[in-house]
């Protein structure tokens, strides 16, 4: 029986790591510091969980998706003052508001881990992952800076040491963040989040999956104490459903493995269901997962939280995907998006743009 370990819904955490910057990376401990010469840039993707929200809460294992589609792209070069230049503020970084402190933690974290002085710089963010959808919005803009701030000083980060600095960020922005963000926007394949440790998924072939914008916005921590409150009630009924989801999230990472779309769909359909048993779906949601089936969709259910955000769709393929979001439009989305899985043995060579231009070419997911 899976056991609950904390409030977050992305838990159990990573083991802590520090928020002062430097603490605890295997290199940088002082440099002497060096002038911004030269420009660097940086790019991430979103997230969105596939399946073991809630359940991954009680030590269950949970299955993230890259989107690989919806980009982020951070561009850092020299300039006579400190500014930035954002969709959230543009304008001097010192008088940046409390909602880019993560971003800024990120940048001030790797100047310092790096050995770079960034007092005088420009930093321009782009990026197409929707902002408080449970889509990784945080993750994805705080590991762009943090790739865009080692590139500019030429230092090459160890895996490791990108993924703490993300995290301080992700800390900031979250309180106590588990690391399933900071590790699915820099994964360019699935990631298995279980016990605070993540592993690749294997993908035998192409995916194609579609993400609607119910346009409310949901509240992890609403969706979370309801369902302990559920389980306090009623511990047999909520504990079989999370041994229900901890099975399909396995079934899910077995179909990706073989390439089966029909078994990950009906691993998504039964997904939602339990879920719905749970109290997390919503009217909104409901609605949309309604229309991704008339609509043909191969499996549908929420991502997230629930209580409202994102719902996840899986389409036969790329011409699947425009019709599925048309149908979610119709069906009253403010917004949707496709992306793709790549297979495992190209996820290396898959090369996503890293400066401004190409974020917005496709304009079928802006």
């Amino acid at each position: 029986m899976y056991k609950p370990e904390s409030n977050d819904l992305e838990v159990p955490v990573q083991p802590e790591v520090a928020t002062t910057p430097g603490a605890q990376l295997s290199v940088g401990t002082e440099r002497p510091l060096k002038n911004l010469r030269h420009g660097g840039l940086g790019s991430a993707h979103g997230k969105s969980i596939l399946m073991g929200e809630h359940s991954v809460v009680y030590g269950a294992p949970a299955v993230a998706l890259p989107l690989l589609d919806l980009q982020t792209a951070v561009s850092v070069r020299a300039s006579k003052t400190a500014t930035i230049t954002s969709d959230l503020y543009t304008g001097p970084l010192a008088k940046a508001p409390k909602e880019l402190r993560p971003v800024i933690t990120a940048l001030r974290a790797t100047a310092h881990h790096v050995g770079l002085n960034i007092e005088s710089c420009e930093i321009v963010i782009s990026s197409t992952v929707p902002l408080e959808r449970g889509l990784g919005s945080s993750a994805a803009v705080s590991a762009a800076m943090v790739a865009a701030v080692s590139n500019a000083a030429g230092v090459t980060l160890s895996d490791s040491d990108e993924f703490k600095l993300v995290q301080i960020a992700e800390n900031v922005a979250h309180g106590t963040s588990s690391g399933l963000d900071a590790h699915t926007v820099r994964s360019l394949t699935p990631v298995r989040f279980q016990g605070g440790k993540p592993s690749d998924v294997h993908v035998a072939k192409p995916f194609t999956f579609v993400i609607a914008d119910s346009g409310t916005s949901g509240s992890t921590s609403a969706a979370v104490n309801g369902v302990r409150m559920l389980r306090e009630q009623s511990p047999r009924f909520v504990d079989g459903i999370i041994n229900g989801l901890a099975d399909l999230a396995e079934r899910a990472m077995v179909a990706l493995g073989e390439g089966n779309e029909y078994d990950l769909g009906s691993s998504m359909r039964e997904g939602q269901e339990q879920l719905t048993r749970l109290g997390v779906s919503a009217p909104a949601l409901d609605a949309l997962i309604e229309a991704a089936d008339k609509a043909g969709a191969l499996g549908a259910k929420l991502t997230g939280s629930g209580l409202g955000g994102c719902v996840l769709a899986l389409a036969k393929d790329q011409d699947h995907a425009r019709e599925l979001i048309a149908g979610f439009e119709a069906a009253g989305a403010s917004r949707g998006w496709k992306t793709s899985l790549v297979p495992s043995h190209l996820a290396e060579e898959y090369q996503h743009p890293t400066g401004h231009e190409g974020l917005f070419d496709n304009q079928e997911n802006a």
